[in-house]
Formats: structure tokens, C-alpha cells, sequence
């Protein structure tokens, strides 16, 4: 059944779902959409291996980071769903077919888009500047981000490294960003958290995903409002 974004902000909705679910678990989305944050957002570009897009977004669920960007514009695949273990039910994904599609987006939202590199002027990870919400970008296994995101990126972050080798998997690479980044947005006086809107929306998504015939229940709700 499709439904309304109406329907998403609709907090007499979101009480009726919650009745289907347990207590507990009510409190424990509660809990855990008080750490998720949109201030961090990832973008995967074109990564050839399933099982790192895969792992990445299990690294945005298990830090908090609740959304992420995959551009498909040469391999379009689904999530590895063995290797995400149930995180790609909790993370919001946007697909793109295409690298200028992604990066237009994510600048409108307010991001700054920033991309991963070990070269350069790129800003240490342990201190790169969080004075304002980010995209972080990651490339491709073999060749890394594309020129295009090089070129338009607003800044540059890099991973301190010590060893002769001079690049970390993408799915290493991006577990310690992102577990970097997150800890010190939360540990900040940044406005790191998600909206109240945003919490409704999130409860209701998470409830809806939980509840078994949830287009029989939410036809029951509909219908208790036009009696």
C-alpha cells in the first residue's frame, strides 16, 4: 500500500503503530534514533565489490549515521543483504545513476561535499573540521574517487597512515571515518541530532517494517478516521 508523506509526520498514526509493537521495543527505537544523525552522510561511488557497499552501510547503522548515497553509474547491484545483516532496514539509501546527480543533491540538502584521498592537502581525520554538515565521499576499490568528485569536492579528509602501504580497503577506510567523525559530533555542542520531524518520520518507517500486515493495519487506521 503506498501512503501519503502526510501520513509519515501523522502522530496519531504513529501511536496506533505503537500499539502493535512491545513496549521495549518502542524504547529502543526511541534510543537509538537519539544517537542517529544526518549532520555525517556517506556516499559510495561506484564500488565494484557488493560485500563493501554492503559493509559501509552496515558501518552507517551501527555509528548512527542514517543515511546513505550510492552512485551506480557503472555497477548497478543490490545490497548484500548476508553481509549488511538486517542494517538496510534502519539506513536510508539513495541510489543515483549518476556521479554530477549525487553531488547536485547532496549540495542542496547543505552538505559539504568532501572526498576521501591520501594525497594532497586533505585534512588529517583526527582533526578535520565539523563546523558544518558533510558528505563524504568514497571511491572505487582500484581507482579511488573519480575526477569529477575530486574536482567539485569542497574539501579533502585523509586517513593518518604510517606504513608503506598508502590505502585501506573502502570498507576499512570507511568504518573509521565514519567512527571517527561520529564520536566527536557527539561528544560536540553541534546540532548533530535529528529533527522532531524527522523522529516521527523515522519511528513510523522503523514501526511499519516491523509490523506484519502493516498495509491490513494501516487500512484499519485510514478507516477509523472516516468514520
Amino acid at each position: 500500500m503506498n501512503i501519503s508523506n502526510k501520513l509519515f509526520q501523522d502522530k496519531e498514526y504513529l501511536a496506533y503503530l505503537e500499539t502493535f509493537l512491545t513496549a521495549r521495543r518502542v524504547e529502543r527505537f526511541k534510543e537509538v534514533l537519539s544517537n542517529r544523525t544526518n549532520y555525517i552522510t556517506i556516499v559510495a561511488e561506484d564500488i565494484f565489490q557488493l560485500h563493501n557497499t554492503s559493509a559501509v552501510m552496515r558501518s552507517c547503522e551501527v555509528f548512527g549515521v542514517q543515511e546513505l548515497h550510492v552512485i551506480e553509474q557503472k555497477f548497478g547491484k543490490q545490497i548484500d543483504k548476508q553481509i549488511a545483516l538486517g542494517a538496510e532496514k534502519w539506513v536510508d539509501i539513495h541510489r543515483y545513476n549518476s556521479v554530477q546527480n549525487c553531488i547536485d543533491s547532496v549540495k542542496a540538502k547543505g552538505y559539504k561535499v568532501v572526498a576521501t584521498t591520501p594525497h594532497g592537502t586533505a585534512q588529517s581525520l583526527d582533526t578535520f573540521d565539523l563546523s558544518e554538515p558533510v558528505a563524504i565521499f568514497f571511491g572505487t576499490e582500484r581507482t579511488g574517487l573519480s575526477p569529477e568528485i575530486i574536482e567539485q569536492a569542497d574539501d579533502y579528509i585523509t586517513i593518518p597512515m604510517v606504513g608503506f602501504t598508502e590505502s585501506l580497503n573502502i570498507s576499512v577506510s570507511a568504518a573509521l571515518i565514519i567512527q571517527s567523525l561520529s564520536m566527536r559530533l557527539r561528544a560536540s555542542a553541534l546540532p548533530w541530532q535529528l529533527s522532531a520531524e524527522d523522529l516521527v518520520t523515522k519511528r513510523i518507517d522503523w514501526a511499519r517494517k516491523t509490523i506484519k500486515d502493516i498495509d491490513f493495519v494501516t487500512a484499519r487506521f485510514l478507516e477509523r478516521g472516516n468514520e
